[in-house]
C-alpha cells in the first residue's frame, strides 16, 4: 500500500488557487481541519484536504456564507444517510437570496442609467447624478412623474 503524499500549504494553495491566507483562516474558522505540522512547524496537507479546500472555495464562490459551508460540510460527510433534502433546502433559499440581490442590482442599473441619461453630457443646471445620489430612487421616480406631468399640462 502506497504512503498517502504530504503537501505543504504553498502547494495545496496552487492546487486549489485558494490563497495561503485564506487556508489559515479556514483553519482558524473550522473549515478546514487543524493541520498536522513537521517539527520545522510547516503544515502538512493529504488528499484529501485538497478535496475539501476545493468544495470550501466552490462554495464560498457561489456566495454561501461560512455556516452555510459549515452545514454543507457536515451534509457532503453523512451524504450516506441521504442529506439530500437538507442540502437541497439551503441551496433554495441561497437561491432565492441571489434572486433576491439580481433584482436589487436590475433596479440600481434602471436608477442609474436614467441619471446619467438625463445627465445631458453635463449640460443640465443641477445634476442627475448628484440629485439621484442625494436623494435615492425615491427623488428620481417623483422627478420623473412631475416632469411626466408637466409634459402633459
Amino acid at each position: 500500500m502506497r504512503e498517502p503524499t504530504a503537501i505543504t500549504i504553498g502547494e495545496l494553495s496552487r492546487r486549489t488557487g485558494c490563497k495561503v491566507e485564506t487556508v489559515r483562516y479556514y483553519e482558524r474558522v473550522g473549515l478546514m481541519p487543524p493541520a498536522p505540522r513537521t517539527a520545522g512547524r510547516y503544515r502538512l496537507y493529504h488528499d484529501g484536504d485538497v478535496r475539501r479546500l476545493a468544495f470550501v472555495r466552490r462554495a464560498r464562490e457561489l456566495g454561501f456564507t461560512l455556516d452555510d459551508v459549515r452545514t454543507l460540510l457536515t451534509l457532503a460527510r453523512e451524504q450516506a444517510d441521504g442529506p439530500c433534502a437538507e442540502a437541497r433546502a439551503l441551496a433554495a433559499a441561497h437561491l432565492a437570496a441571489v434572486r433576491s440581490k439580481i433584482a436589487d442590482l436590475r433596479a440600481m442599473e434602471r436608477v442609474l442609467d436614467d441619471a446619467v441619461d438625463r445627465c445631458a453630457a453635463g449640460a443640465a443646471p443641477n445634476c442627475p447624478v448628484i440629485d439621484a445620489l442625494a436623494g435615492g430612487a425615491k427623488a428620481l421616480r417623483s422627478r420623473r412623474a412631475g416632469a411626466a406631468r408637466r409634459r402633459r399640462g
